[in-house]
């Protein structure tokens, strides 16, 4: 396995700026956005889709820090039921493909999307209820309407491209869940898998192990955010787990997102890396710091000092008693 980050925490430096700081740290891979959420201070992508030259210098830059690119990341909403935005995801996820393909980048990481409830609908709807019966009713048009067709296509896009889509399982998206994740992949193709971040899996109540398991067994692990959870019990008594409040109330909410090893000890996350292991995922750790009472410097450190103590990094041995 090897230990990287993803790099939004450092937006405020420029690309050589940052794999230098990211070299410093001693890690051995970045995680770039291309834009959407991650927004794209370290890339630009028109310029590198248009120049083999330009694609040679950034990588050469990378290679001489000794970082390679774990994945291109485009978060995004390509099913947006807002048109504008729908288009511009889509046309951002498809160059990124292209991009990746070009640099030899194996994973695109983004989200599923999510839709409006019906072809009229101007806003998002994330129905999590079977009952009232209208809640199934956007459920089946999303899936069989807009989300299983649109991921046919970025499918096709991305097995002819040799690349693989990361789908990080986050709530609010339709692709949350290891079940939503299989579902989605058995209906679209094989280039469409997960981004696992055990953060988003804490606050549904889902074991991380267990879905490794699941989605390790399916061949469904594309890339690895390392990200923790801070689970507040007497909050979860109040406000239940789907908060609304936004995540700078740390105090009140339900959940907050920690360093590695602030939210779970380093007995749980050696048990995913171990799990990992087990279920065939040997890539990438890709550290996502957004811790809210931790500055930059301390939050990516304390991931960095947490993970290498638990990492797996050579391959085992022979088994030499058995």
């Amino acid at each position: 396995m090897k230990l990287g980050v993803f790099t939004p925490l450092f937006n405020h430096l420029s690309f050589e700026e940052m794999i230098e700081e990211v070299a410093k740290k001693g890690l051995q891979t970045v995680e770039i956005g291309t834009g959407g959420s991650p927004g794209n201070a370290h890339l630009d992508i028109d310029q590198l889709l248009a120049s083999s030259e330009a694609r040679k210098e950034y990588l050469a830059k990378l290679a001489d820090k000794g970082l390679e690119i774990s994945a291109l990341s485009c978060h995004n909403n390509p099913i947006s039921p807002i048109k504008e935005v729908a288009a511009e995801a889509d046309e951002l996820l498809r160059k990124t493909i292209k991009l990746a393909s070009l640099l030899n980048v194996p994973v695109v990481n983004g989200f599923s999307g999510v839709s409006g409830g019906n072809a009229s609908d101007t806003q998002v709807n994330w129905p999590v209820l079977p009952w009232p019966t209208e809640y199934e009713d956007s459920y089946t048009y999303q899936w069989e309407q807009k989300l299983i067709p649109y991921w046919k296509g970025i499918n096709s896009e991305a097995e002819a491209a040799g690349v693989k889509i990361g789908i990080e399982l986050h709530g609010g998206f339709l692709a949350h869940t290891p079940y939503t994740m299989l579902k989605l992949r058995e209906a679209t193709g094989k280039a469409i898998g997960c981004n696992l971040d055990p953060s988003h899996l804490w606050w549904q109540g889902i074991d991380p192990v267990a879905a490794v398991k699941i989605l390790g067994e399916a061949g469904a692990i594309h890339h690895f955010h390392a990200k923790d959870t801070y689970l507040d019990q007497d909050n979860i008594n109040m406000y239940g787990l789907t908060d609304m409040q936004p995540y700078g109330n740390v105090k009140t909410r339900a959940w907050t997102f920690r360093s590695v090893g602030c939210g779970h000890d380093l007995k749980v996350w050696s048990d995913i890396i171990s799990a990992l292991r087990v279920y065939g995922y040997d890539y990438v750790l890709s550290i996502e710091h957004e811790d809210p009472i931790m500055s930059i410097d301390e939050g990516l450190s304390r991931a960095i000092t947490n993970l290498k103590s638990i990492m797996i990094h050579e391959q085992p041995s022979a088994m030499w008693w058995a």
